[in-house]
């Protein structure tokens, strides 16, 4: 360091070589907008985990956003027939996936007590609303209309998740993927009721034991495949992780959006998104 404070002319590495003047130019908390993000971050309590609580949903809402993007984009291109950049955006959905149920464990440093100092403070709201949340559920082929009614009263929200109903899966897609490709997926499956979730049928089934029974032939597809059922595994371990720490923070307490809580948790571990991906292990 010489007199004046700056670096010595041939030190490339001193700290003292970063810009620092951003009068005229996008620093790091103007890029990511910091100021807008701290602001939301607005506990009605003084309680002090009410901190924690806050920053945990906040976190796994720009996940959520994240993998509503990467599941859009990656439909886009079944949709033309592309399968290989969806199997590096499913697999950047997967790791997104692992974030939000990590954060679970940090969420569960908070007790029983703790959470009961600030839980009436916010009334009826919900993850349960999360339109985010019922975005991605819609996506995957998880999906009800009558899962819209909280998000009414919105019109901005509200639109996107009528239409994501209305349209197909990421499996609908895959599985209309299968039937160009010469598969024999039923009729009565690629021209169903897109608004109610797909069930198990014995010709789509038959379609995947091709698959898995000839991979080389069929290695973009059964990729593809292995790749759904990552995303189905980790949205599962997200789901029981929620249950368990719902469970240990206020055990079978009816929940704050009016669900029973625990119970409404529990019956949503049974849902199975893509049931011919699991049920072909049996019959190889």
């Amino acid at each position: 360091m010489n007199a004046a404070g700056s670096a010595p002319a041939g030190d490339a590495d001193a700290p003292e070589r970063a810009y620092t003047d951003f009068t005229r130019a996008l620093s790091y908390g103007e890029y990511l907008q910091l100021d807008a993000l701290h602001a939301a971050h607005r506990p009605v309590t003084p309680a002090h985990d009410e901190h924690l609580f806050i920053a945990v949903h906040h976190v796994s809402e720009v996940w959520l956003n994240l993998i509503v993007q990467e599941l859009r984009a990656a439909m886009t291109l079944l949709e033309a027939g592309v399968t290989d950049a969806p199997l590096k955006m499913l697999s950047r959905v997967v790791r997104a996936q692992e974030q939000m149920t990590n954060a679970w464990e940090v969420l569960k440093t908070m007790t029983p007590a703790d959470y009961l100092q600030f839980r009436d403070a916010f009334g009826q709201a919900s993850g349960f609303q999360s339109a985010q949340y019922r975005m991605m559920e819609f996506l995957l082929g998880n999906r009800s209309a009558v899962l819209l009614r909280p998000h009414e009263h919105r019109p901005d929200l509200h639109g996107p998740l009528l239409a994501a109903l209305h349209a197909p899966s990421v499996y609908d897609l895959t599985l209309r993927l299968l039937a160009a490709r010469g598969l024999p997926v039923p009729a009565e499956v690629l021209d169903r009721d897109l608004t109610v979730p797909h069930e198990a049928h014995p010709g789509v089934l038959a379609a995947w034991l091709a698959v898995y029974r000839d991979p080389e032939r069929y290695w973009d597809v059964y990729e593809l495949a292995e790749k759904l059922l990552d995303v189905e595994d980790n949205f599962r371990r997200w789901r029981f992780n929620h249950l368990t720490t719902v469970e240990r923070t206020i055990g079978f307490k009816r929940g704050s959006g009016g669900t029973s809580g625990a119970g409404y948790l529990q019956r949503a571990l049974g849902t199975v998104l893509f049931p011919e991906l699991w049920e072909v292990r049996t019959h190889l």
